[in-house]
């Protein structure tokens, strides 16, 4: 089913007093003596299997809380996230002024809506095409757009999606088009999105704020941001929701309290008011174990801290779609939503090397693999991420670690390991919530 994000009722505009219920904790003492605090109010348990989520510290990259945080999932519109950042990139680098135009091709007309519905031949600004992707998410200008950066092509852009994820840390990720419409190929997790979001506040501060409006006006017409939390938790300020049958209610958000901004990635949501509480309820309660740890606690990022365990379900052997979105999924796998994929496959694979072993001409000698920890916009973040990485894992990380330039982009990099050592050195990385690549000598 196509995208369908909606505006929130009215009913889901107004704050909900029993949301700050799910905040208040009990304390009670740990194995090791360290007490572990929990939500004494928590959101009843989404019944599907589609169901993944982290909470990520903005600032840190420090993960929270994850739930099948790393389980293949479709990203619905999240996608136009991607997009978008790529769209900023061009801005920064010069390819691109907000004032160029974009002009709606034969295949941007034909998407299925949510779109502005454009009639082919049609133009906008660039400015104007972010804001409908970001506000409106329309899914014929993600095309247009798709196709202006991506030298005319959707599928090209589309691969330059997946390698700039890649140089992210956003492993598990694969696009295959612009706006997130079905496509089983197209899948992410819930951590990769987290990544992107801190990407877009990290790297383009300038652009953010349009993920903050909740409105956008075109040729005479109102358009509302269907990220309800927007109206509903003071400090939401973005990012993106989607939409499919096979995905369920997506939510990627930011917010803000005090000193500390949190996202929290929720997807496979079985409604729209449903996702959003379960946001909402997750960053709420990540502010208030973060307070209480800053305060000096003792405090364990329990599990039981955001949510009790989900409910037995019924596993179907294949999803099919349907109109309410409430069809169930298997865990941790990719399932076709209709028809086999087509014959002419992207040439890129999801591939983690630290699972598959996978190598590139043999075994290579020991002390010339290398471990990348992140791509960013200025040397200085690269080289501050260095500073981060030596200070979570320094068994692994303790000399070393050089900004490396690639393009537009800084790569973080470690060198001198053997091929063992580096993949030990990023599990000790990911288990701390920091993006981690091994690479081959021949990377």
């Amino acid at each position: 089913m196509p995208t369908a994000d909606r505006r929130p009722s009215a009913l889901t505009r107004f704050p909900r007093w029993i949301a700050g219920l799910s905040v208040a904790v009990a304390v009670a003492m740990g194995a090791l003596g360290s007490p572990a605090i929990a939500a004494t109010t928590p959101l009843p348990p989404f019944q599907e299997m589609r169901y993944a989520a982290v909470v990520v510290d903005a600032e840190t990259g420090e993960v929270l809380f994850s739930r099948r945080g790393d389980s293949l999932r479709y990203p619905a519109s999240i996608t136009k996230v991607m997009t978008l950042y790529l769209t900023f990139e061009a801005l920064s680098t010069g390819r691109l002024s907000p004032d160029d135009r974009v002009v709606i091709s034969p295949k941007a007309a034909a998407q299925s809506p949510t779109k502005l519905g454009l009639p082919v031949g049609a133009s906008l600004s660039v400015s104007e095409a972010m804001q409908a992707l970001a506000i409106k998410s329309a899914n014929d200008v993600s095309v247009a757009l798709a196709e202006k950066l991506g030298e005319g092509s959707e599928r090209r852009f589309a691969a330059m999606m997946t390698l700039r994820a890649r140089e992210l840390g956003m492993v598990n990720t694969h696009f295959v088009n612009a706006s997130g419409l079905p496509d089983s190929r197209q899948v992410t997790t819930a951590r990769d999105l987290a990544i992107l979001s801190r990407a877009v506040l990290r790297d383009f501060p300038q652009h953010y704020a349009m993920f903050s409006q909740q409105s956008f006006t075109f040729q005479g017409r109102q358009m509302n941001n269907h990220n309800g939390l927007l109206w509903r938790m003071p400090g939401a300020d973005g990012l993106k929701t989607g939409f499919t049958s096979a995905s369920g209610y997506n939510l990627a958000v930011s917010a803000v309290r005090g000193n500390r901004r949190l996202i929290a990635v929720v997807l496979g949501g079985p409604s729209n008011a449903r996702r959003n509480a379960k946001a909402e309820n997750l960053l709420l309660t990540g502010f208030e174990l973060a307070s209480r740890r800053d305060r000096g606690e003792r405090v364990q990022f329990a599990q039981a801290s955001f949510e009790s365990e989900p409910a037995p379900v019924t596993l179907y052997a294949q999803a099919r779609p349907s109109e309410s979105g409430a069809d169930i999924v298997a865990p941790d796998r990719v399932v076709l939503t209709s028809a086999p994929p087509p014959r002419n496959l992207s040439q890129f694979e999801i591939v983690d090397p630290a699972s598959t072993g996978l190598r590139q001409g043999g075994r290579a000698a020991a002390g010339k693999w290398s471990v990348q920890v992140g791509a960013f916009r200025s040397q200085d973040l690269a080289r501050k991420q260095a500073e981060v990485v030596r200070k979570l894992a320094p068994d692994h990380f303790s000399a070393g670690g050089r900004a490396e330039k690639s393009g537009a982009s800084w790569r973080t990099r470690f060198t001198g390991y053997s091929e063992s050592s580096a993949r030990a050195a990023c599990k000790a990385l990911k288990a701390r919530g920091q993006p981690c690549m091994v690479l081959p000598p021949s990377a």
